[in-house]
């Protein structure tokens, strides 16, 4: 096998770049390679929910005692900052519990004020795209097909966000996995959807055809135009499990972690609020905009398109396709200004 080719991304607080270390890199890549002699049977064992969920077990259920690292040794080697941690290490003592640890993400993660910025909804490495064929951002049907992924019987998303835009979020394994609410406005659907559970590493990504579109997903669609709402139009929140990944876990809270709720139509979501855990592993959040109603930040869209970064996604495209990693509840996007006319 030849060597990996690097994937960087662009760490946005203090805008460096940054080599990502991939969780299990070669054995993922030896997977998913077109080398390998029986592919198809081999994604069908192990993106398989039985085989996922033993792969966690092994991995993340064994207590972690001093014979082992023990929870604190393994949040330090993962650069977890303790001082974000809502429970103190010694409570987190099997890798389960460090991947769904909670944070005091009120001071940890500020939130600007504005109405009318959508925020990210997770702490991942963030790329844009559009679903229009004249924008600089077109990425029809490279890491998804909207079709596919909205799933089944739900043709009436297919107009209201047709030629709109859509942001990618992809956790890793060390990532803070509670999802955050991205706007305001009410619940005007949610639905799950089977599928398998394909690894989302970049290799993996960009070996197979639409696979954020195939994983096992949880479909939230969010009413933004109505009072105490963000007035952004209608925004689809799509939750995809991957390897390891066993379930997604709706917990809306108004307050810290309080009372998690499950989500149910007509629901009313305030911005910024946890609306959803995922278990351990990696994933992918995506959100999809109605056409002209919301502008990206200017930071992210520089960054995706410079050159001198080594991308995997880049690479495989053939056009410039770097991540920004960003933070849960920081600003990735604002309301566009309706034009006027005399």
């Amino acid at each position: 096998m030849t060597a990996a080719a690097p994937h960087q991304y662009v760490h946005r607080e203090t805008s460096t770049v940054r080599d990502e270390h991939l969780f299990a890199d070669r054995i993922i890549r030896t997977i998913y390679s077109p080398d390998l002699e029986y592919p198809a049977v081999l994604y069908k064992l192990l993106s398989s929910a039985r085989a996922s969920s033993l792969l966690a077990f092994l991995n993340y259920d064994f207590p972690l005692g001093d014979a082992l690292t023990g929870g604190r040794r393994l949040l330090k080697k993962m650069g977890v900052d303790l001082s974000e941690c809502l429970d103190p290490p010694e409570k987190l003592n099997t890798a389960r519990k460090v991947f769904e640890r909670r944070i005091k993400y009120w001071e940890k993660r500020p939130m600007p004020f504005s109405g009318d910025i959508v925020v990210s909804p997770s702490d991942a490495k963030m790329i844009t795209g559009s679903f229009m064929p004249d924008s600089l951002l077109f990425l029809k049907e490279k890491f998804f097909n909207f079709n596919e992924l909205k799933g089944p019987d739900k043709h009436e998303w297919l107009d209201i966000f047709d030629r709109g835009d859509f942001a990618i979020f992809r956790l890793t394994p060390e990532k803070y996995h509670y999802n955050h609410v991205p706007v305001s406005g009410r619940v005007s659907d949610i639905y799950e959807i089977d599928g398998c559970y394909h690894s989302c590493n970049p290799g993996a990504v960009i070996s197979l055809a639409t696979p954020f579109s195939k994983n096992k997903r949880v479909v939230t669609i969010i009413d933004t135009d109505l009072p105490g709402g963000s007035f952004i139009g209608k925004v689809a929140m799509i939750e995809i499990v991957a390897l390891m990944i066993g379930e997604i876990v709706q917990c809306y809270s108004e307050s810290g972690y309080d009372a998690g709720k499950d989500l149910k139509p007509g629901m009313m979501l305030k911005k910024g609020q946890p609306k959803s855990l995922f278990r351990p592993g990696s994933s992918v959040d995506v959100l999809i905009f109605e056409k002209d109603r919301i502008e990206f930040s200017q930071d992210i869209l520089r960054n995706q398109n410079r050159l001198d970064i080594k991308s995997r996604f880049s690479s495989c495209f053939k056009k410039p396709l770097v991540e920004t990693e960003v933070m849960v509840r920081s600003a990735i996007a604002r309301a566009k200004e309706k034009k006027t006319h005399d």
